[in-house]
Order: structure tokens, then sequence, then C-alpha cells
């Protein structure tokens, strides 16, 4: 308790005096010369100490704190889709909470909504260590981390235990993966399984085909072989529950426009675009310093800054081609308001973000948010919806 204490301390003044980008994040980038894996387990073994005690005063007290320095309500930023009431449209993406295991606490961050996972159906390892590395020159960071997660049924049973018979504050989303373990033809009974171990518990579910970090995962976004796991995941669909799909920002135009057609076919809630890319083009880092070896022999995909202008382009053809009917959640190098605006005017719904999150410390949310509003005044316009495809138009 102390330990969260002074690091939500240390964080608010930070902020306040403008300090975490200059004083905290170097000493936690390259100070301590810590692995950022084991930083990152640090930070969730925080969290979820918050989460385990949300009973308690001192925790109820705590995140009070933190809604009162990170959070922003603003009734121009809520949103209702898929009959999910959203507060604003700013979320964590999957990969920072893979187990679920801190499900209550990202509301107090001010997130209008958070996504859980990648969670598949048999617990698992994830690849070999080191396998999270950051790109600091490049505001970037390169992961392999392959899924590694307790498994659906712990993350059912963790939810459910906090969850039943109460309401979380903000959306839950919940990210699902195939299994290593599980051959490539067996996909769709992996995809089912977790499916229907978890399906009460998610707000809105996301078939992640396109990790770059489990093999062959990638070769399921072909039309063929996606078809069959969307089908499958309807039919199992017996809550009615907004499932959407995760593609990658590597594909051609021709298999993005598969997709949409088997979104629409399926009657898919919506897409988000895009997960990590495995390009490695316009890199000022070029030797990843933990491993000595030079970053393109490095395998992985890259998020944050290197991926925004791509992620952009993505959403602007999912607006175009789906003439703006189907709902896009935007991610890939979010840093600030105009790197959110710009997704959104692009025809995003809903943005997401992580390695911004990491590289800006926890005010950002509420910076983005701020931001967000001061352009909707700017541009005349009374609610976010009305920026959403701005861009077109």
């Amino acid at each position: 308790m102390i330990q969260l204490e002074v690091v939500t301390h240390l964080h608010s003044q930070g902020e306040k005096m403008g300090l975490y980008k200059r004083v905290i994040r170097p000493i936690l980038f390259s100070g301590l010369r810590a692995d950022p894996e084991w930083l990152h387990n640090e930070a969730m073994a925080i969290l979820t100490g918050l989460e385990q005690s949300f009973d308690q005063p001192w925790s109820q007290w705590l995140q009070k704190q933190l809604r009162q320095a990170y959070g922003y309500r603003d009734p121009r930023l809520e949103q209702q889709l898929w009959a999910l009431p959203f507060p604003n449209p700013l979320g964590l993406a999957a990969g920072f909470d893979k187990n679920g295991a801190a499900a209550g606490v990202w509301a107090s961050f001010g997130f209008g909504f958070a996504e859980l996972g990648t969670v598949t159906l048999q617990p698992q390892p994830g690849n070999p260590q080191p396998r999270l590395f950051r790109l600091l020159e490049d505001e970037a960071v390169l992961n392999r981390m392959g899924f590694n997660n307790q498994g659906a049924a712990q993350m059912q049973a963790r939810l459910q235990a906090r969850w039943q018979g109460q309401v979380p504050p903000i959306p839950l989303g919940i990210n699902l993966g195939k299994s290593k373990v599980t051959p490539l033809e067996a996909a769709v009974s992996d995809y089912v399984g977790s499916f229907k171990l978890l399906q009460e518990w998610g707000s809105y579910f996301v078939v992640n085909v396109s990790s770059p970090n489990t093999p062959g995962l990638r070769s399921l976004q072909a039309a063929a072989s996606l078809e069959p796991i969307l089908a499958a995941l309807q039919q199992a669909n017996t809550h009615h529950k907004p499932l959407l799909v995760k593609i990658a920002p590597d594909l051609e135009w021709e298999a993005i426009a598969a997709v949409l057609d088997l979104a629409q076919r399926y009657q898919l809630a919506g897409i988000i675009a895009t997960n990590t890319t495995t390009a490695r083009t316009g890199l000022k880092t070029q030797v990843i310093a933990a491993t000595g070896q030079p970053v393109e022999a490095e395998a992985g995909g890259i998020s944050g800054a290197p991926l925004r202008q791509r992620a952009t382009e993505v959403i602007h053809f999912i607006w175009k081609e789906t003439r703006g009917q189907l709902p896009i959640i935007g991610v890939g190098g979010i840093f600030t308001a105009a790197d959110a605006w710009e997704k959104i005017a692009a025809g995003a719904t809903l943005v997401q973000v992580y390695t911004g999150w990491i590289y800006e410390g926890p005010g950002m949310v509420r910076q983005v948010l701020q931001g967000l509003l001061k352009r909707l005044e700017q541009q005349g316009m009374a609610h976010i919806s009305e920026a959403i495809g701005s861009a077109h138009r």
C-alpha cells in the first residue's frame, strides 16, 4: 500500500510539474537499466494489488485520487456504441492487462474503455526472453511476447469473482488469440472455446488473427481461413456480444477489402486497425542494445510512432470501403490529442493507446481528452461524434 501511494504521488506530482518525461521516464527507461518486461510486471503487480483490494477503504481512497489526477469527464466526449456507454473515446489497447488482473482499475486512469488479453484457450508462457524492447529514438516498442497469459478459464474465474452482480465502470473488451499448441486447422475450436468461457464477462470481443508473434497466425486473416472462425463465433454468440476483428497494418489493400467483406457478411460490430507492424523501414534505431543484434534481425512487431501513419491510412481505407457504416477502433502511434484527432477524423469511432501511454505517462489520457475538446471547439463541433470521418467530408 505504501509503495503504491509513493508511486502514485510521484506520478501525480511529476505530471503537474511536467517532470514525467524529463525525470521519471529516463529513470525508468534508462537509469535503472531494467528489462522492460520486468518493469511492466512490477507495475501490473501494484495495479493487481489495488484491484484485489477494491472493497477496502484505502483502495477506494487511492482510486479516487487517481481519478482526480488523471480522469476527465465531459458529455461532449460520451458515446453510445453497440448499446454500450463509453464515457470517452480513448481506451487501453490489448496487451497491457493480459489476464484481466487490473480490469477495475483502468477507469481510474481516465480511460473510456479497456481491452483485456490477448487471452488464449490454453495457458502459455509465451516466447523466450528477452522479448520486449524499447526503441527510444523512434518512440517505439518491439515485442515478441507470444500471447503469454494464464488462459481463458483463469480469466473467466477472475472476472466472475470480481464482477458478479456488478457492472464495470467502463466497457471491458476481451481480445481472443489462438493457443500456440493448437494447429492452424483447429483454430476454430480454439477461438470458440475461449469465447464460450468468457462470453458473459466481456463487453465486446476481438478476434486477433494479426499478431506476428504466433507462428502462422497471420495466415488466418485470409478470407478462406477467417470465414469459418467468424461463422462459428457468431453461431456461439448467444449473448449477442459485439464481435470485432483486429487486422495487421502490413496487409495489402485487396486483403483488407476481403476482410471487410467478411465483416459485413457475418455482421461484425467493427474492425480494429491496426496491430503491430513487421516493417523496419525508416527506423532510427539500428541495434537492439539488449541483444546486440541489428533491429532488422530481431523478430517481433513494432508499435508506437513508426506505426502512426500506416494505421491512419488503413482507417481511411476502411471508412471509404464501408462508407462509414462499420465502426472502427483506431490504434497505432497515438501520443497526443492531434494523433487521436487524426484517427477519429479518418473514421475511427474509438481509439486505443498502449505504447504512447508508456512514453507520455499516466497524465496522457487527461491531456488527450482536453485536447480533443479544444479541437471540437476550433472546428465548431458540439460533440465528438461529429468529428468521426470528418476528413472525408
